[in-house]
Order: structure tokens, then C-alpha cells, then sequence
């Protein structure tokens, strides 16, 4: 049975400037990079909401009320700030729910989890994407670094599945496609790492209080996921399926 799934992240907005002799002009533009993942979990039956990057400062779920209108919620490539740093907090200075923590709690109460990587997941660039501090910390399976933790592999870097029986990774095969890049963390103790890359927990899942947490370190889309991976490997959809179904079990 297909299960609700809110993917929040997953898009930017560009802004470049052309010089055309002594004229030059601003052109901007808006890209969503979910395709490939809200495909994959669509045509496994999965009911998939994105929610894009510029709307989750106000339109992120607050409450256990609003998250439980969700079997899982993936966050991909969208930093703390944006989760937390609602309107009413960062623009009119007034107290209110922080969603982190109500993310938690409601993990902590049976909910599930994904967070993908990216240059704005885990500490990301610059340590920009800055969940360490936050209560979500305590909800991943995995411990985030206090420096920027991307690890760039041009060359290709092929991960290793180090247990194929795990559900998140069984019906994905063993034999996966290079990627070019991804977060670097710590696995903590007892949770499962079926899959690494370069030594380092590329699929890490585990429990939370009542609910479920995972974590996909590298992209889901480019540029750490080459097409090779996201659009012509057949594991993908296996992979991200396997994911939201483990998580969502009860």
C-alpha cells in the first residue's frame, strides 16, 4: 500500500548576470530537481507532495497534528534556517513553535524520517545547512560533523553494499552506479549501514523513541547523482521505495 510522503526541498532559484559589451542585464530562473525521486515513489503507488524550497519557511508542517497528515517526511538539499526560521520568528521577532523540535517529537512518537544529501543537508556547505545544533540531531541514525562534510568524488566513486539483505537496500541489487559526491558522517552505535561509500554510511537507518529515521547521503538528483544513477539505473526506484516502505512499516 502506497504510503504519503511530503518531500520538502529540492528546488533553487538562479540569478545571472549577462555582460554584452558595455549592456548587461539580470535574468533569473527557477529549477525543481524532485523529478527523478517524486517519479520513482509515484510509480510505486507512494502519494508524493513537494513541497518546494522558497515555500517551506511558511508552509512547513508545525505540529504533530499537521506532520501526522504524513506517513513519512523527506527532507532533501533545504537547510535548518528555512525550517525553523518561520515569517513570524525571523521578520516580526515573535516566539513560536520550532519545528525541529516538533519534527522530533513527532518521530519520537512513530513518525519517519528521510534526509537525503546535498549541499544544504546534514552540515553541508560551509556548514551552512547547520542541523548539528538542532533537535534534530538527535532523531538521524547519524552523528553530523561540525566543519562542511561534502566530500566531492569527479572521478566516480561506486558504493559498496555491505548488506544486502537490509530492506532499505535489498531489492536494489549490489551493483550500483558511481556517485559524485556526498555528505560525510559518523554512523551512531547500533544502527544499521547497508550501504557505504568511500568507508563512510551512505544508507544508515535506525530508530527513533516509537518512529524511524534513515538517511541517504549522497543526492537524488544532480549533481552528485549522475543520470547513470538517477535516471538509468533501475535500482534507483527500488532504493528510495525500499527506503520510504522500511520507514513507514509499523
Amino acid at each position: 500500500m502506497g504510503k504519503k510522503v511530503l518531500i520538502a526541498g529540492e528546488s533553487w532559484m538562479t540569478t545571472s548576470t549577462h555582460v554584452k559589451g558595455v549592456d548587461e542585464f539580470t535574468v533569473h530562473s527557477y529549477v525543481e530537481g524532485v523529478g527523478p525521486l517524486k517519479d520513482a515513489l509515484i510509480s510505486r503507488g507512494h502519494d508524493v507532495v513537494h513541497m518546494p524550497a522558497h515555500l517551506v519557511p511558511t508552509q512547513f508542517p508545525g505540529s504533530a497534528e499537521a506532520l501526522s497528515a504524513y506517513d513519512v517526511i523527506v527532507l532533501s538539499d533545504i537547510g535548518a534556517n528555512s525550517i525553523q526560521l518561520a515569517p513570524s520568528v525571523f521578520d516580526r521577532f515573535q516566539a513560536g513553535e520550532d519545528r525541529l523540535v516538533e519534527l522530533r517529537n513527532w518521530v519520537h512518537d512513530g513518525g519517519a524520517l528521510l534526509m537525503i544529501g546535498g549541499y544544504l543537508s546534514f552540515s553541508g556547505f560551509q556548514a551552512r545547512a547547520a542541523f548539528r545544533q538542532t533537535a534534530l540531531a538527535d532523531v538521524l541514525p547519524v552523528t553530523m560533523l561540525a566543519e562542511d562534510d561534502r566530500v566531492e568524488t569527479p572521478g566516480g566513486m561506486v558504493p559498496v553494499v555491505v548488506d544486502g539483505t537490509h530492506p532499505t537496500v535489498s531489492a536494489s541489487g549490489t551493483d550500483w552506479p558511481a556517485l559524485l559526491g556526498y555528505n560525510r558522517v559518523i554512523a551512531k552505535d547500533g544502527v544499521a549501514v547497508p550501504a557505504t561509500i568511500n568507508g563512510d554510511p551512505l544508507v544508515a537507518a535506525g530508530t527513533y523513541g516509537k518512529g524511524r529515521s534513515a538517511v541517504f547521503t549522497s543526492d537524488c538528483s544532480p549533481h552528485w547523482a549522475p543520470p547513470e544513477f538517477c535516471e538509468q539505473w533501475l535500482g534507483y526506484t527500488d532504493l528510495f521505495d525500499g527506503l520510504i516502505t522500511w520507514l513507514s512499516e509499523e
